[in-house]
C-alpha cells in the first residue's frame, strides 16, 4: 500500500512538473506583450513629434524642391532646375564656402575645448560646483540675448572690448563690420556659448569610467597622458561620437539666430551661412521652391556625414573588433 501511494505521488508530481513549463511560457509571453505595449506608449509622443515636425516637413521640402513656389499659391513643376541653379549661383557657392569654413573651424574647437573643460572640472578643486555652473550658464541664455550682449560689447567705438584693447595700444578693429574679423568673431562667440553644454556631456561620460582602471594604471606607473590615451579616450568613444555628430548638426542648422542678430549675414556676405541663405531665399525673396531644394541638400549632407562618422568610428564602440 505504501508503495502504491508513493507511486501515485510520484506520478502526480511528475505530471505537475511537465505542465509547469507551458504555463511559464504563456506567462512570459503575456509579460513580454505588456512590456512591449508599455514601451510603445512611452515612444508614442516622441514618434508623433518626429513624424509631424521632422519626417513630414522633410518629405514636403524634398518634393517642393522640384517646384517653383512664389508664396501666392502658384505652384509650377520645374524638375531639377532648382538644383541646377544651385551649381551656377555665386551667392549659394559663397554661402556654402562660408559654411564649410565655419564648420571646419568651429566643430574641432568646440570638441577640444569642451573635452578639456570636462577633464578640468572633473578634478577635486575648490569651488568646483560654482565653476561648473559658470561654464554652463551661457548655454541657458537665449541666443537673441547672447547676440545683443556681444553686439554691445563689440561695438566699434563704445564697446568694452575695444575700450579694453585701447589701453594696450590696439585701436580701430571693427569686429562685426570688417570681413577679415567677422567670421572669426562669430566662431569665438559660438565656442563660448556651446562649450558648457558639451562639457557636461563629456563629464557624464568621464564619470562612467570605473575608477579602478585608473588606480591599476597608477600602480603600474602610467603617466597622466598614458592614462588618458589608454583608458579615458577609448572608454569615452561613444560620448565623443555623440558630441561630434550633435555639435556638427548644431553648427550647421543652429547658427541662424546668432548670425541674424550680430551681422545679418554681412558684411559682404562673409557670415552668410547656408541656413541664413535659405532664410533669405524663402522669406525675403519668396523663392520657396529654391529654398526647399537647398534645405534638402543640407539635410542629405548631414545624413551622409552622420553615416560616415558611424562608419569610421564603428558606432563609437569601445572595443576594436
Amino acid at each position: 500500500m505504501t508503495t502504491t501511494i508513493r507511486a501515485d505521488r510520484t506520478t502526480t508530481s511528475g505530471t505537475g512538473s511537465a505542465a509547469a513549463p507551458p504555463r511559464r511560457r504563456t506567462a512570459g509571453r503575456a509579460r513580454a506583450r505588456r512590456e512591449g505595449f508599455a514601451a510603445l506608449l512611452f515612444l508614442l509622443p516622441d514618434s508623433l513629434g518626429l513624424l509631424l515636425f521632422v519626417f513630414i516637413p522633410m518629405v514636403i521640402a524634398i518634393v517642393l524642391g522640384f517646384f517653383r513656389l512664389d508664396g501666392f499659391g502658384n505652384l509650377t513643376y520645374i524638375g531639377v532646375q532648382n538644383y541646377v541653379r544651385m551649381v551656377h549661383d555665386p551667392a549659394f557657392l559663397q554661402s556654402a564656402g562660408v559654411t564649410v569654413t565655419y564648420l571646419v573651424v568651429l566643430v574641432p574647437s568646440v570638441f577640444v575645448v569642451s573635452l578639456l573643460l570636462a577633464l578640468l572640472v572633473q578634478q577635486r578643486i575648490p569651488f568646483i560646483g560654482a565653476i561648473r555652473s559658470a561654464l554652463f550658464a551661457p548655454y541657458v541664455i537665449s541666443l537673441v540675448v547672447v547676440g545683443l550682449m556681444w553686439q554691445f560689447l563689440l561695438s566699434d567705438k563704445v564697446g568694452y572690448v575695444n575700450q579694453l584693447l585701447a589701453t594696450v595700444g590696439v585701436h580701430g578693429i571693427s569686429w562685426l563690420g570688417d570681413p577679415r574679423y567677422t567670421l572669426g568673431t562669430v566662431v569665438v562667440i559660438s565656442i563660448w556659448f556651446q562649450m558648457g553644454y558639451y562639457m557636461v556631456i563629456f563629464l557624464s561620460g568621464l564619470q562612467d569610467i570605473p575608477a579602478e582602471l585608473y588606480e591599476a594604471a597608477r600602480i603600474d606607473g602610467a603617466t597622466a597622458w598614458q592614462r588618458f590615451w589608454s583608458i579615458t579616450w577609448p572608454m569615452l568613444r561613444p560620448t565623443a561620437l555623440f558630441v561630434l555628430i550633435t555639435v556638427t548638426i548644431a553648427v550647421i542648422t543652429g547658427g541662424f539666430d546668432l548670425i541674424y542678430i550680430l551681422t545679418g549675414g554681412g558684411p559682404a556676405d562673409s557670415t552668410s551661412l547656408l541656413i541664413f541663405y535659405i532664410y533669405q531665399q524663402a522669406f525675403l525673396y519668396g523663392e520657396y521652391g529654391y529654398a526647399a531644394a537647398i534645405g534638402s541638400v543640407l539635410v542629405l549632407v548631414l545624413l551622409a556625414w552622420s553615416a560616415f562618422m558611424f562608419r569610421i568610428t564603428k558606432g563609437g564602440r569601445i572595443d576594436d573588433e
